[in-house]
């Protein structure tokens, strides 16, 4: 935060009120910001309550139009919200959109978390324009047109306070990780739309929460997926996709144990599977929202499977798709 708030607050001045949400923080970031940036307004919450539901009740707490929802490892630019505002104010139809996501580390590239603009397969691996699985283009330009997406990527992500308050938010449940994919398959579900915009960009970190290889993560990642499928599945498609995910699961969990020694990754997606197992009826309700809005067309959910594409297709980048 020390190093990024300044840049939000130096190219967002003239366009948004900015406010610093603190999940129960014990490293003196709200005293650090009422001496150095008294100007910010502050939400203290009484707990770690995790990504979605800290937003959630942060943004309660808040009145306007659109929300931008961004991580405290974020670089923006300037002028990086006007063209968000400007697609936003043009297209009533538009319910969330993103800026381009480059690295922090190397600005000529996407950065992992949302490159720009998000889709997922048939089975629920996401993947986006200029990101697939581990290999992360540079960015010269070939994904700069405006597109529809089926998720925008949390780390940035605008979204009008109609719209959230309509589908409920992000559902805590998940507590971190698929959340916002889940949201704007949400949103997609009920008509919305959700849309790239890669004349805004801002750098990103990333993995600051919890780095790659972290047990944690890969458990979350993995029970939060299955979750998702779950709740927004249509029906004559529910059975087939989980049962593919349960041979892929498997599969994966041991390629991690016996390719890669991590015995940690392999506990974590068993226990992933357990837990999800355990709670997906928690669910049911969700999925109602098939019976009261009907079959929804989303085509940026592909019929296609991304890992035979990428792995045995040897397709590598989203424009070879």
């Amino acid at each position: 935060m020390e190093r990024y708030l300044p840049t939000v607050l130096e190219h967002s001045r003239y366009d948004a009120v900015t406010y610093v949400a603190d999940n129960a923080s014990t490293d003196g970031s709200l005293d650090w910001l009422s001496t150095h940036h008294p100007e910010v307004k502050t939400i203290p919450l009484d707990k770690n309550w995790g990504f979605a539901e800290g937003y959630n009740k942060a943004l309660a707490q808040v009145d306007a139009e659109y929300f931008v929802l961004l991580n405290s490892d974020v670089e923006v630019t300037p002028h990086w919200l006007e063209p968000l505002i400007d697609y936003m104010d043009n297209n009533a139809d538009v319910a969330a959109c993103q800026p381009k996501l480059l690295s922090v580390a190397n600005k000529k590239a996407f950065e992992y978390a949302g490159a720009c603009g998000g889709f997922i397969d048939r089975y629920g691996y996401p993947f986006c324009r200029g990101r697939i699985f581990e290999t992360v283009e540079d960015d010269h330009g070939q994904y700069d047109n405006v597109s529809d997406v089926l998720w925008a990527t949390g780390a940035c992500l605008m979204i009008r306070s109609r719209d959230y308050a309509d589908v409920g938010g992000l559902d805590a449940r998940f507590f971190a990780h698929s959340e916002e994919i889940d949201l704007c398959w949400r949103l997609r579900l009920r008509g919305r739309r959700v849309v790239c915009v890669p004349s805004s960009q801002v750098f990103h970190v990333g993995g600051g929460t919890l780095p790659k290889g972290n047990p944690m993560k890969t458990y979350l990642n993995f029970r939060n997926n299955l979750t998702m499928l779950y709740k927004n599945l249509p029906d004559r498609e529910l059975k087939s996709v989980m049962r593919m995910r349960w041979f892929l699961d498997y599969v994966a969990a041991f390629q991690m144990l016996l390719l890669q020694g991590n015995w940690g990754d392999f506990k974590a997606v068993l226990k992933a599977r357990r837990d999800f197992k355990r709670w997906k009826h928690d669910f049911d309700d969700a999925r109602k929202v098939h019976s009261q809005v009907g079959e929804v067309s989303i085509p940026e959910r592909t019929d296609y499977s991304i890992l035979w594409k990428y792995h045995v297709r040897g397709k590598k980048r989203f424009s070879d798709l």
